[in-house]
């Protein structure tokens, strides 16, 4: 256990490559301690920097430093919806010193500046230390999310042949904001597109559905996979999964991940069924503005 003695905060809209190799090597030093899953969101939030679509008036970004080196950082995210995403971490050797207590309270502080009624907090089941914190907070636990890997090969689908799978252009915003209201209940005029590959899936002619992928450091991700409803319970779920599988495979992908919430039997079914299995849960926590 260390101590804390020349203490500096940082609070910043956007990363830049030195805060996000910094974040990078906390990450790694906490992970040799635990084995859990940390849902930084750091690559979209790189994207995101990159393409300027920051709002500068917002802080986003929470670092705390001890002699100028990072022991503990939370982030804001907002995918759309109207709740606040918050996950952090502090290293091992600086923990019980408040150093979470300390960047929370520049959280709510922001927080309470923004027009968001709720936050959600996240935290992986397995993370004592982190799950007690939240509690401590008021939250209440709102929701689950498995993380689940592809073991091996993907169970292939029989190919619909009429249906066709292409890459999402600039006038389809609205309607891929249109499904994400639809499977994810986030509402927005239209979606971006920057950060990762968006496919839409149509069939006679007709969009069907859609999936987001994306391809950071070896490691692909399936995003936002879903099926209008008029359309389910066809196979068109499964061939846009094993589609989604393929693209990644062709960037040379050598881990294959997406996310499901524990309450969604069907999806969870569909992805076991093709070979993906549960590594992690994230938990999620709620507080809501009085």
């Amino acid at each position: 256990m260390k101590t804390i003695t020349h203490p500096s905060i940082k609070l910043t809209p956007s990363l830049n490559q030195e805060d996000y190799k910094e974040i990078l090597r906390l990450k790694e030093c906490c992970l040799e301690k635990e084995d859990v899953t940390l849902k930084l969101e750091l690559d979209h939030k790189r994207n995101q920097s990159h393409n300027g679509s920051v709002d500068q008036n917002k802080v986003n970004e929470f670092m705390f430093y001890d002699d100028h080196v990072l022991i503990g950082y939370m982030g804001i995210c907002q995918f759309g919806s109207e709740a606040l995403e918050v996950n952090g971490m502090v290293h091992p050797d600086y923990r019980r010193m408040g150093v979470f207590k300390r960047l929370f309270s520049y959280v709510q502080d922001e927080w309470n500046k923004r027009e968001s009624k709720q936050m959600l907090l996240l935290c992986d089941r397995n993370s004592t230390p982190g799950i007690k914190f939240i509690k401590s907070t008021g939250a209440h636990y709102e929701n689950s999310e498995y993380e689940m890997h592809l073991v091996g090969e993907a169970s292939e689908a029989i190919d619909m042949t009429n249906l066709h799978f292409r890459k999402a252009l600039k006038q389809d915003a609205k309607e891929i904001a249109r499904q994400n209201a639809i499977y994810f209940h986030v509402n927005s005029e239209e979606a971006s597109l920057e950060g990762m590959d968006v496919f839409l899936a149509e069939w006679n002619q007709s969009v069907i559905g859609k999936v987001h992928i994306e391809l950071q450091n070896g490691v692909g991700g399936i995003y936002g996979l879903g099926v209008l409803p008029e359309y389910r319970r066809q196979g068109f779920g499964r061939e846009i999964l094993m589609k989604a599988v393929k693209k990644l495979r062709e960037k040379q992908a050598q881990q294959i991940l997406l996310q499901v919430a524990v309450k969604n039997k069907q999806a969870l079914n569909l992805y076991q069924s093709c070979g993906f299995k549960e590594t992690s849960t994230m938990d999620y926590f709620k507080l809501t503005k009085k």
